[in-house]
């Protein structure tokens, strides 16, 4: 009120009077003025610069954003626009989210080896890391052929803890995913490693290497993906920023992305 005050008698007393006679700075009254000014040019963006902002935005989460992400990331940035302008402009150049497709199963859980307990039983939330990690497989196509990836994630700060990548659907992937996973922690004792009921999981050497790890082994109930709900997220994620919608030629190609993906940008 005050910096309106003397705004409106600027004409009729200098301002650093009336700054001392109402007892605020001058230098505090011009930088009110800069950041109402500057936030008056930010609501009034033209159309084109606010599509620089919207382009640059589903730039950098790689399509992941739809228009109503899209808004509260520009509000975020101190971007001030309406939610109805921006739905506008984005269905106007094309601009829209990468869809998820449709779940396909990559592990068999019609086998008569061993199930382990479902001692997770849905609590996803933890308060230290190392206590629980989750497991699970995954496929992604090139045009050289598929590649498999089995990821393990830390519960408590839902970091990827190891992972591994391979053109074969084994036991030998999850088990070397589960290996790296120790040697990046420190080899932790007491970790409940939750999965699904896979055979790669329930296979022999997998239940050994938990057994020499000193680690406990927990299963979803069968056919029942919400039991591993944390790791079928990180999937979905992964593949609509990172897959969908950009043909990977080959093998090669898509290891050098999953691991800038998981390590420089997920982790």
């Amino acid at each position: 009120m005050k910096y309106a005050f003397i705004e409106r008698h600027r004409r009729v007393w200098p301002i650093s009077v009336q700054c001392r006679v109402l007892q605020v700075s001058v230098a505090g009254y011009h930088e009110h003025f800069v950041r109402r000014a500057s936030n008056a040019q930010r609501r009034h963006l033209s159309d084109d610069a606010l599509l620089v902002h919207i382009k640059a935005i589903h730039a950098e989460t790689r399509g992941g954003y739809g228009w109503p992400r899209t808004w509260k990331e520009l509000l975020a940035r101190g971007t001030r626009v309406g939610k109805d302008r921006v739905q506008k402009l984005m269905q106007q150049h094309g601009i829209r989210a990468k869809g998820k497709r449709r779940f396909k199963v990559t592990t068999d859980s019609k086998h008569d080896l061993p199930i382990a307990p479902n001692l997770l039983n849905r609590e996803f939330t933890v308060a230290e890391p190392d206590k629980v990690w989750v497991g699970d497989i995954t496929y992604i196509r090139t045009m050289q052929g598929w590649l498999y990836l089995a990821v393990f994630i830390d519960l408590f700060s839902r970091k990827i803890v190891g992972w591994q990548l391979s053109e074969r659907i084994d036991g030998q992937l999850v088990c070397d995913a589960l290996q790296a996973a120790m040697l990046m922690r420190g080899r932790p004792q007491g970790v409940l490693i939750h999965t699904d009921q896979g055979s790669q999981y329930c296979a022999a050497a997998f239940v050994q290497q938990i057994q020499g790890f000193k680690a406990r082994q927990s299963m979803s109930r069968r056919g029942n993906c919400w039991d591993n709900a944390v790791a079928e997220s990180f999937f979905a994620t992964l593949k609509k920023e990172l897959i969908y919608g950009t043909p990977l030629q080959t093998r090669a190609a898509l290891r050098v992305k999953i691991f800038e993906y998981i390590e420089c940008d997920y982790n």
